[in-house]
């Protein structure tokens, strides 16, 4: 499991945040240590509990965060949660304990006070995050999940490592030399001057240009330089023949910007489409996940009524046993109340291990939809992303290159 936890304040604030409905399930676990039974008024306690001493952090808030591919029930939760306590020195502190859960993950949150209350002084944290870090290590050795890359790497974890996208953006895209010069040939032949040969090549986003040691070349959005008469196939002297005098064109660096210019406004448009369109995917998409969730809802509260149901039912066989009047008191003499009291006490507390256990297999099975249904979804939308992305790329790219190139040519501002 990751562990992020800090000390902090403003206990409403935090008690807000957890009960937050823009988790889609929310479930309060535990609240156990506080006089009151709501998030609000434990933290309320602790606050004025704290007042009688000089900590005005008095709270430590840690979540708890497992793999999204493997399932964890609310027993190791639990589990592990004690082993953070016990390494923390927050062992008997009281605390409350909150499941969230959003699209496929499931996570925790555990809320203690920080502050003794028989010694009114605050309890000290020291080298907190190390002492998590080495939890979490144990947690993936013990559970056999796949350790994350940062843990066996430190220097994985550094934010100015590129990400996939950034990454993919940095890549040069290149056209096939095959390909591009089956394109100049085929602009060559239907063309018998200059400026039907100029139009035919700005057809393929090629630009026509005076080269710097040639007399023509050509050049494209990504700053290359085409030799006319090499990719053509052809003859300097033919290419002189039917282009004629290069001293009009114009050079690499304005042809390239005068290219960009043209095909600014098209790629503007049609990113601007792919916006639209990539709303209106995460719309649908809200959606049907909105749908599945209310559905969900629907299923554990029926659980939980058809648990409670039992429950009272059960309580009233166990009740049932107990004799009343003198054999009660003949029971009780004899150690048969004894005895049936600790049948009940076993067989409630089995019931109520069932039932979390119950709890868990539906929280699970819903989870495996939610997974089932965002991988469904994932693929629509990261076709919608990646087209936006390969957009916005080409507009940076054509509007830096524009830039550079006019800087260059009209040289640094005085």
């Amino acid at each position: 499991m990751i562990f992020v936890g800090n000390s902090r304040a403003n206990g409403q604030n935090l008690a807000r945040h957890l009960m937050s409905p823009e988790n889609e399930h929310v479930t309060v676990q535990e609240i156990s240590g506080f006089a009151g039974d709501d998030l609000s008024s434990a933290f309320k306690e602790a606050e004025a509990t704290a007042r009688g001493t000089r900590c005005q952090k008095y709270l430590f808030s840690l979540s708890l965060n497992p793999p999204a591919s493997q399932k964890v029930g609310t027993e190791t939760f639990l589990q592990t949660i004690s082993q953070a306590e016990e390494r923390l020195g927050l062992q008997g502190q009281p605390r409350a304990i909150v499941f969230h859960e959003k699209g496929d993950r499931r996570h925790c949150h555990v809320v203690w006070s920080r502050i003794d209350s028989e010694e009114m002084k605050a309890i000290p944290l020291a080298f907190t995050k190390r002492k998590l870090m080495e939890l979490s290590k144990e947690i993936y050795l013990e559970h056999g999940w796949e350790m994350p890359e940062g843990f066996i790497q430190p220097s994985l974890r550094d934010p100015k490592n590129l990400t996939l996208a950034e990454w993919q953006q940095a890549k040069r895209v290149g056209q096939d030399a095959r390909e591009l010069k089956a394109i100049f040939q085929a602009c060559w032949k239907q063309s018998d001057d200059q400026r039907s040969f100029a139009r035919a090549l700005q057809e393929h986003g090629l630009a026509l240009a005076k080269g710097d040691r040639r007399g023509f070349v050509a050049t494209d959005l990504n700053g290359e330089v085409y030799a006319i008469a090499r990719f053509c196939g052809v003859k300097s002297k033919d290419v002189r023949e039917r282009l004629g005098h290069s001293e009009t064109l114009p050079s690499v660096s304005q042809a390239k910007d005068d290219l960009a210019k043209s095909v600014l406004p098209g790629v503007e448009k049609l990113r601007q489409a792919e916006v639209r369109k990539l709303a209106k995917v995460k719309e649908h998409q809200k959606n049907l996940l909105r749908k599945l969730t209310e559905k969900h809802r629907g299923e554990r509260k029926s659980l939980l009524e058809r648990q409670e149901a039992r429950s009272s039912a059960e309580l009233k066989v166990r009740q049932d046993r107990f004799n009343k009047g003198l054999r009660g008191l003949f029971d009780r003499i004899t150690g048969a109340y004894s005895r049936t009291k600790k049948q009940n006490e076993l067989e409630a507390y089995s019931a109520i291990k069932r039932d979390q256990k119950e709890r868990d297999e539906l929280v699970h099975r819903h989870l495996a939809e939610k997974r089932d249904y965002l991988s469904r979804q994932r693929a629509n939308l990261q076709k919608a992303q990646r087209t936006g992305q390969q957009l916005k790329s080409d507009l940076d790219r054509l509007r830096n290159e524009k830039q550079r190139d006019r800087t260059m040519r009209d040289g640094p501002k005085r």
